[in-house]
């Protein structure tokens, strides 16, 4: 046992590593530097606000002259003392434009996986329970149909109909500009109106995932012996499904949940991008157009460690449900 604890410690620290590294070289890569866009030497559509030893001084300022590989043991240093760093846009640490953002991107990717468990269980039951029969095949072609589209052009769709033409809600934004809230309901009420979209497009991009996984599961759970055992004691099809059938086909639904967390936390930088959503993948998009380094390494890392999280206690939360699992 302690030797798997420590195995597992070492592959922890090794993949966070190699995270590490990749949200610090991979930046870098980027032709161009964060003072790059506006200090361009001829004047045309580049707004020309620094001059090149402006430039040069701003470099040696953030540590960008030094080689890259010091650069990175540096930041390695201050992330071990809890120093994400300065964002170089936002004038400000990482830390607090992050925290700025990202309860705005919880709130949609909780919402949004709440939403697609739900309608892809109770989909993925009915097809289950209705099986080769017209209904289950024209349900299952029309999810499938609906997979294929992406999440950014399906928010586009959503955007185009319910705020354009409809105007049923707003084009952009968390909150309304402005607003003076009756109480703490009147407020949630219009953080909720404001999220819908932003929810529905991510809970239908995942959608597909869950109500096959039901389906299938439940199909070769009703299959098994102890559900004919349970059949042929008398018991009702409603208790067979519900206490029988539907409990144990949940267990891998559970870790897809946990799985489809941080798959959503990566859309989110798409759909956030559509409806201008004040998120982190919002900020995500903004610092990498304007080749904010410590920016993008910090939402990499906090975005990579959520998903490492969220696969830890799915692998929990799954012992807790299935015991077996742990032998």
């Amino acid at each position: 046992m302690k030797k798997d604890r420590n195995s597992f410690i070492f592959r922890f620290l090794l993949t966070l590593l190699v995270i590490l590294a990749i949200n610090f070289f991979l930046p870098r890569m980027m032709p161009g530097d964060p003072f790059s866009t506006t200090s361009a030497d001829v004047a045309g559509d580049e707004i020309i606000v620094m001059t090149e030893e402006q430039r040069e001084y701003y470099i040696g300022y953030y540590g960008m002259d030094k080689p890259q590989y010091e650069q990175f043991f540096i930041y390695l240093k201050n992330l071990a003392a809890g120093d994400l760093g300065k964002s170089i846009s936002y004038k400000m640490p990482v830390w607090s434009v992050i925290k700025i953002h990202l309860p705005w991107t919880i709130l949609i990717v909780l919402c949004a996986t709440a939403l697609s468990t739900f309608i892809g269980v109770i989909f993925g039951t009915i097809s289950a329970k209705n099986r080769k029969k017209s209904s289950d095949r024209f349900m299952m072609a029309g999810m499938i149909a609906f997979a294929e589209i992406p999440s950014f052009l399906l928010g586009l769709i959503l955007l185009l109909i319910f705020c354009v033409y409809l105007r049923m809600f707003p084009l952009a934004g968390a909150v309304t500009p402005f607003a003076v809230y009756g109480g703490v309901l009147d407020q949630a009420w219009d953080i909720m109106y404001h999220a819908f979209l932003p929810v529905v497009t991510l809970s239908f991009a995942q959608l597909t995932g869950v109500y096959l996984l039901t389906r299938n599961t439940l199909i070769t759970v009703t299959s098994k012996d102890y559900i004919r055992t349970a059949r042929g004691k008398g018991l009702g099809e409603k208790i067979v499904w519900n206490r029988h059938a539907l409990r144990n086909a949940l267990l891998p639904v559970v870790t897809r949940t946990g799985f489809m967390i941080g798959m959503m936390m990566g859309g989110a930088v798409l759909v956030e991008s559509v409806f201008s959503y004040p998120g982190i993948g919002m900020t995500l998009r903004a610092a990498v157009v304007g080749r904010d380094y410590p920016l993008i390494q910090g939402i990499l890392l906090v975005l990579a460690v959520s998903i490492l999280v969220c696969n830890l206690t799915v692998d929990k939360v799954y012992q807790m449900l299935d015991p077996r699992v742990s032998v």
